[in-house]
């Protein structure tokens, strides 16, 4: 009698520790998934928050983009509203008439509404020799940074009119670079960059290599630089 129930004894005790056993592992796996959904959620909140920051940095980028064009098309529309007003302002007096004349049709140049053609200069700009120790390509490649040094100097040596690679810029064209090309009023062209300018070549060369100018910044970014005086330069 008394071996009956240590018997029953043992057994009510091995199925206690068997229900805690699974009881145990039950809490364990359950857990788990609550701790992997909690990590997997919070990945899926930064992977959002990434895609939300990139969203808003193209919107600002964008935002950005429509404020200059705007600010371009103000300018173009203030120059063309200068051509009206000394069209407007013509008098009897031949002299005043060739000089406003002259006016208009310089502002027109600079618009690009007509063709152009004179002496001149071409900057050709191209990538800098490989340099093993450096190892970042852009330590020698042409940025627009550099075609808008050159272009921006032309401008204040009274270049009439300029283009890049056959392309004649306007007052509300926009170039960016985008790797190993530059994109030109949503047209993209390949290095080398060759930039003419209607001018006094004399003048624009001068200007270009003056110490400490130009000419020597590009030398000093590894951009290998030549310039060429032309007789006549079509756009």
């Amino acid at each position: 009698m008394w071996n009956m129930m240590n018997r029953l004894h043992n057994r009510r005790q091995n199925k206690i520790t068997r229900k805690h056993f699974i009881l145990l592992l039950v809490c364990i796996v359950t857990g788990f998934m609550i701790g992997y959904s909690y990590n997997l959620a919070k990945d899926n909140k930064k992977v959002r928050s990434s895609y939300i920051e990139q969203e808003d940095t193209y919107r600002n980028e964008l935002i950005e983009q429509q404020e200059r064009n705007k600010e371009l098309m103000d300018e173009l529309n203030d120059l063309k509203a200068q051509i009206r007003e000394y069209e407007k302002s013509f008098t009897e007096n031949e002299e005043d008439y060739k000089e406003l004349a002259e006016e208009a049709e310089r502002l027109r140049l600079i618009l690009g509404e007509l063709p152009a053609h004179g002496e001149g200069i071409k900057v050709t700009l191209q990538d800098g020799h490989y340099d093993p120790k450096s190892t970042n390509p852009n330590d020698y490649i042409v940025h627009e940074s550099h075609i808008f040094m050159v272009i921006n100097e032309l401008k204040i040596s009274g270049a009439e009119a300029i283009a890049i690679n056959g392309h004649r810029l306007k007052p509300n064209s926009y170039i960016h670079c985008n790797g190993p090309v530059i994109t030109i009023d949503g047209k993209q062209y390949p290095a080398p960059f060759e930039i003419e300018a209607i001018g006094n070549a004399d003048t624009l060369i001068s200007s270009l290599k003056i110490a400490g100018g130009v000419f020597e910044r590009l030398i000093n970014d590894s951009i290998v630089v030549t310039i060429q005086g032309l007789e006549d330069i079509k756009m």
